[in-house]
């Protein structure tokens, strides 16, 4: 069962980052042999965002980046469910990784330039391709985002998307009043309650936070799409051992897509005369030394999480209540945009 750390994050403060840029040294460079010695992963999520992370009663996690962090556990310590999942805000999500509160990042968490040189982190990869969106209620009559001149709009704080959004409507010459909230959990509630006119987010987030709403017919997303959102995992600079392991899960499960290989028949795929797929299940070379991890990494993570389809399609696509369509998340040779090197 995956547990919930109990560790608070909420009082860490940005004074922390010069601490914490130095971790991003030498010091930092163990962050592989700390997982292992501790025996658990710990993981930033969010707050509670269906499709993506969110708890259930149980304090179980479930979404596609909640399955990111258990496929790099099963990787690394040869089991999914050996993952502590950190709830954090927009706001605290950064410090909390480069103060070491947690190993890695995976938090629907838009890859940029700024944020990728300056905040002594390395993005290891994309796991969603976005953009952001508006959701409106039908009874605006609202059909295009042109029409959302002084409009009042949700957002969450100290994301990419209030400056998008900024940028957006003085591009259009329009004006909006912003009505901004620290979580994004907190967004709905307060476009449900009337608070604002329009919520803006990334599309698939407001295709699941359209879920939350007593009546989820009554809002529509608008069809501009304002940004490009790549969305991936996190950590800190200075480690490239554990920068690896982190990418190379993520390529794996690519590559296990592409090659035929599922959760369901990797028992039979391991018959298989095909380099590549030896490779990457491990029967073959010694892609796992490389990195610091078992033969059987790659296997583990897709025995116990899935290949990258499985991963999508049981938490945002056709087989989840989302049902967000893989568009640019397909492979590459599908039409789509996702493309992992090879493991060789």
């Amino acid at each position: 069962m995956t547990r919930l750390a109990a560790t608070p994050v909420a009082g860490i403060l940005a004074g922390c980052f010069a601490a914490a840029v130095a971790l991003a040294g030498p010091a930092a460079a163990q962050t592989l042999d700390t997982v292992k010695e501790r025996g658990e992963l710990r993981c930033g999520v969010t707050t509670g965002l269906s499709g993506f992370s969110n708890p259930d009663d149980s304090g179980n996690w479930t979404g596609i980046d909640v399955d990111v962090c258990r496929a790099v556990a099963a990787a690394v310590l040869g089991d999914a469910d050996a993952v502590a999942f950190v709830p954090l805000t927009a706001k605290e999500r950064f410090t909390a990784l480069q103060s070491g509160e947690i190993d890695v990042l995976s938090r629907v968490t838009t890859w940029t330039l700024t944020r990728d040189t300056s905040l002594g982190l390395n993005f290891t990869g994309v796991t969603f391709y976005d953009g952001q969106g508006f959701l409106v209620n039908k009874d605006l009559g609202v059909t295009s985002a042109l029409e959302l001149g002084g409009a009042s709009v949700c957002v969450a704080a100290g994301t990419t998307t209030e400056l998008n959004l900024a940028d957006y409507f003085r591009a259009k010459d329009m004006t909006f009043n912003p009505v901004v909230f620290d979580a994004i959990s907190q967004t709905i509630e307060g476009f449900a309650s009337g608070r604002c006119d329009v919520l803006t987010s990334d599309q698939s987030q407001l295709y699941s936070l359209r879920t939350k709403l007593d009546d989820p017919d009554s809002a529509i997303v608008l069809p501009e799409v304002i940004s490009k959102e790549p969305l991936g995992p996190v950590v800190r600079q200075g480690d490239d051992e554990w920068f690896n392991v982190v990418k190379w899960v993520l390529f794996a499960q690519l590559n296990a897509e592409e090659l035929g290989i599922t959760s369901e028949n990797l028992d039979e795929m391991r018959a298989s005369d095909n380099p590549s797929i030896k490779r990457l299940i491990g029967t073959e070379g010694d892609m796992g030394e490389k990195l610091g991890l078992s033969s059987d990494w790659a296997a583990q993570a897709i025995a116990q999480v899935g290949n990258y389809a499985e991963m999508f399609e049981r938490n945002v696509g056709q087989g989840s209540p989302l049902r967000i369509d893989r568009g640019l998340n397909a492979l590459w040779s599908d039409g789509g945009i996702q493309y992992a090197p090879p493991i060789r």
